[in-house]
């Protein structure tokens, strides 16, 4: 399994959340909780849904998330992304792009964040003159 799940925002890593840490009893009921109260229905980008499946839930958390981290808000971080890293442990990311009130976002399940450090490179540097 997995053991980090990353949320990356505008192209920023900005949460890693380790699945290997151990959730408390207390945590677990809560998360149970949201599952009782997403029974009841979920508004997900303006659509009321009834009977939401994983997948909904999984989107309607994800933008909670993403929310909260824009927010600074570190106990709804904590359990947006415990959550989904224990209802969904095959989930790698979750990447947002926001522009203005719009955010568009992406579960990634396929693919491991890797941080990638950019370079720029001049050829003409290593090229030996004489």
């Amino acid at each position: 399994m997995q053991s980090k799940l990353v949320v990356i925002i505008n192209g920023q890593p900005m949460v890693e959340y380790d699945r290997n840490v151990r959730l408390p009893g207390q945590q677990r009921q809560f998360l149970d909780k949201m599952d009782l109260d997403m029974d009841q229905g979920i508004n997900l980008a303006g659509q009321e849904i009834d009977e939401p499946d994983t997948g909904a839930r999984a989107r309607y958390i994800a933008m909670h998330l993403v929310t909260a981290v824009m927010n600074e808000n570190d106990a709804k971080i904590s359990a947006m992304c415990a959550w989904l890293a224990t209802r969904l442990p095959e989930l790698k990311q979750v990447k947002a792009v926001t522009r203005g009130e719009d955010v568009e976002m992406e579960l990634v399940f396929d693919r491991e964040f890797q941080n990638q450090v950019t370079v720029d490179f001049d050829a003409s540097m290593n090229i030996k003159k004489q």
